[in-house]
């Protein structure tokens, strides 16, 4: 009778507990399988290079659906465009609701394209040196920003409005911490499409 009763407690209890469970977003460092560092630094607005080597894979930080692809390198160094700065890139909008941006690929991964649902973990692209890093070290740009509508390109808002590493030290330790607050918080303060930047 007992073990029967605590049987049915646990059955009672179990979709609670696995709902809000599965309800938290997991987040994995986005350089997987090789040695990644980054500097706690940018230089003129808040993002970060995350160096590895050419090859090394860029994975989904978190669950969510890819929003925008680059597969071709159109930066010239020539004109300098913002929105080709980036060379091969990767969008992705998590499921936390926040904007993760990786460039400067080497290659995007075969099938990652606009539409697609991903999960955490899963290989979006390869570290390389595409784009404005063309002739440097291989790293992967790394941004966070809220979405933006893919129509009207707001590069500087895509390319990152906060210092993400915080996060990744988390990440690289296998916990979670999510943006998500203060994306928002950065959001209200600058606005939604804040002035296109001078550089």
């Amino acid at each position: 009778m007992r073990k029967g009763l605590i049987a049915l407690l646990v059955l009672a209890l179990a979709p609670t507990q696995f709902m809000s469970a599965s309800a938290l977003p997991i987040y994995v460092f986005p350089v997987v399988d090789c040695k990644a560092t980054y500097a706690k630094s940018h230089h003129d607005y808040e993002a970060t290079d995350i160096q590895a080597k050419a090859g090394c894979k860029y994975v989904a930080p978190i669950g969510g659906v890819i929003t925008e692809v680059a597969t071709k390198d159109k930066w010239s160094y020539k004109t300098n465009l913002g929105y080709e700065r980036g060379g091969l890139s990767v969008t992705l909008v998590g499921d936390d609701g926040v904007r993760y941006y990786g460039s400067h690929f080497q290659k995007i991964e075969k099938g990652i394209v606009p539409g697609l649902v991903v999960t955490a973990g899963q290989t979006l692209a390869y570290v390389g040196s595409s784009g404005s890093a063309r002739g440097t070290a291989p790293h992967v740009h790394f941004g966070i920003s809220w979405p933006t509508p893919v129509e009207e390109n707001i590069w500087w808002v895509r390319r990152g409005v906060l210092y993400p590493w915080k996060y990744l030290d988390a990440w690289k330790k296998g916990k979670d911490l999510s943006p998500a607050k203060a994306v928002a918080a950065r959001k209200a303060k600058v606005g939604e499409i804040p002035p296109v930047p001078k550089k």
